[in-house]
């Protein structure tokens, strides 16, 4: 079998110690294989950075490199790429697939192009250091908790975090200590934690004499609800307290006048950011932005180190610094369109009967949502919102970013365009106009579902690392009342867990898990998918 030539290739590389010299390549005319992994333009491609971002030339320089490879990964630079594969994505992926050579510096220990770049994002960010994530912002939200807490310290958090949280803990030693967010039982959406909440539990725990190791803080939340972190920041910092924000959804706060303020402007030691989430990097791939000097840095880099694949993606990798490029052009000019398709989205749509829309009236405590983050309601048509996605999808090809028991969340990012914010506001239309539910049953409906969070009324029995290593057994779900959950589950998504191992299984929790399976979402975590059945810790 013949070697494929890659176009442009290179006709000399010179080795030389840990660095690499490559000579100038001679023009070639193109060969057939640069025919079969010709792409299509995109906008994207027509507007060329003024300059190469660091890691995407290293990157770019190392795969035309024209080496005799003996390297990982097997498929050898596409040489063996799986056809099927290749069919569907072109040969271009493998080509760029590349291991840890000297030219594309250590994740670990950067000295190069990956330092370069982290240092680019940290300007661009605000932070004083920035990591790149190949684990996404589960392996961010871990390593920050791992980094500022030892054995037995208290984790102030709200009840609502996202899943990492809970592993981190599990990982990490530490005991929660849980706020419960506020919640509007319309909705069935729980917000962020105030400032009072805040004080009271820092207080409760200096009272019993124990000691904090941080405070995490989700803002914004999936729906787009912001915390007000400066006084948070300001209260925990007298007591020299690190403050960690999951800010997996708002990497694209403070880059525009009519977006929130980022976590890092309102204080923040460490911030988290979903990079593939609003912003424009590959799935997967994060930030970790750290600020002031309460936080160990070299504490980090090891936590990172035992967290983070030894194998990172160089795809994952390059994309973070091509998307820092992509931001950094027009930082305060990038966003322009996907606001004013934001606010076309909310006309279009806000006076349709029947169609509610989240704002802050419903969360007085909350004024800050992300305008990028739309939400509608749609009970009052009595239709559930996995009721609605279905409808959306098959009449109009809609596809939300969150379905909940009674609302549709739709993300409005920089790829989005008119056309698709019309075929949302059809189907939303169609939607209305094809209910024939009468008031007074709807009424019914909405009365019935009031209630409080799921989780708002916990009794942790086992912290969640005694629970993890305790001794399980399963039950059928109707013995499970009041025995300890040995098992972490919750819809997916948006992955807030309504029941936590170590914790006493309650009747709401069960009744909000049976609810929410049976209008359509997907209980993750549970051993048993139907909830027939239900892991128990046997102590």
């Amino acid at each position: 079998q013949s070697c494929l030539l890659l176009p442009n290739s290179w006709s000399t590389t010179i080795l030389a110690s840990k660095e690499r010299r490559v000579i100038e390549p001679r023009k070639k005319q193109q060969d057939a294989g640069s025919t079969r992994d010709r792409i299509l333009i995109t906008n994207s491609e027509i507007a060329q950075p003024n300059s190469i971002p660091p890691l995407v030339s290293a990157l770019k320089t190392c795969a035309h490199q024209n080496a005799a490879t003996f390297h990982f990964p097997g498929h050898n630079r596409g040489r063996a790429a799986p056809s099927s594969l290749v069919h569907l994505i072109g040969l271009k992926p493998f080509i760029h697939d590349l291991p840890e050579l000297p030219e594309l510096d250590n994740l670990f220990s950067p000295e190069g192009p990956i330092l370069e770049a982290q240092k680019l994002a940290a300007k661009l960010f605000g932070s004083s250091e920035t990591w790149f994530l190949v684990g996404g912002t589960t392996c961010g939200i871990q390593a920050a908790i791992l980094a500022t807490c030892s054995p037995g310290d208290y984790l102030i958090l709200p009840r609502n975090s996202h899943i990492s949280a809970i592993s981190a803990i599990v990982l990490s030693g530490v005991i929660p200590k849980y706020i419960i967010p506020d919640y509007d039982c319309l909705w069935d959406i729980t917000a962020g934690v105030t400032l009072s909440q805040i004080e009271k539990a820092i207080e409760e725990l200096h009272m019993e004499g124990q000691k904090v190791g941080a405070v995490f803080i989700t803002s914004p939340t999936y729906h787009g609800i912001c915390s007000n972190l400066t006084d948070i920041s300001k209260l925990f910092h007298s007591y020299e307290i690190p403050v960690i924000v999951d800010e997996a959804h708002g990497a694209h706060f403070g880059f525009h006048p009519q977006l929130p303020s980022s976590a890092l402007q309102q204080g923040a030691d460490l911030a988290v950011q979903s990079t593939h989430k609003v912003l424009c990097s590959l799935t997967q791939s994060s930030m970790l932005h750290m600020s002031g000097n309460i936080v160990d840095r070299e504490r980090i880099c090891r936590c990172l180190q035992t967290l983070q694949s030894t194998s990172p993606s160089y795809l994952l990798l390059a994309s973070l610094d091509a998307a820092r490029a992509q931001l950094s052009e027009k930082p305060g000019r990038i966003f322009n369109n996907a606001l004013d398709l934001a606010l076309e989205t909310k006309n279009l749509i806000r006076n349709i009967p029947g169609i509610s829309m989240l704002g802050t009236l419903g969360f007085s405590n909350f004024p800050v949502i992300d305008p990028l983050r739309l939400t509608f309601g749609f009970w009052r048509l009595g239709l559930s919102g996995f009721e609605a996605d279905e409808t959306l999808y098959s009449d109009q090809g809609v596809i939300s970013e969150l379905v909940g028991t009674r609302s549709i969340t739709f993300a409005i990012n920089l790829g989005t365009c008119r056309d698709h914010i019309q075929r949302l506001a059809c189907g939303i239309k169609n939607l209305s106009e094809a209910s024939l539910l009468s008031f007074e049953k709807i009424k019914g409906q909405i009365e019935d579902h009031c209630g409080s969070a799921p989780f708002s009324d916990i009794t942790m029995s086992l912290n969640p690392r005694e629970a993890f290593f305790a001794r399980k057994r399963k039950v059928a779900i109707g013995e499970s009342l009041g025995k300890i959950c040995g098992e972490l589950i919750c819809p997916y998504p948006p992955g807030i867990p309504v029941m936590i191992p170590g914790e006493t299984i309650t009747k709401k929790a069960l009744e909000y898990l049976v609810l929410v399976k049976n209008k359509g979402a997907t209980i993750s975590g549970a051993s048993d998918p139907l909830l027939n059945s239900i892991v128990i810790c046997d102590v």
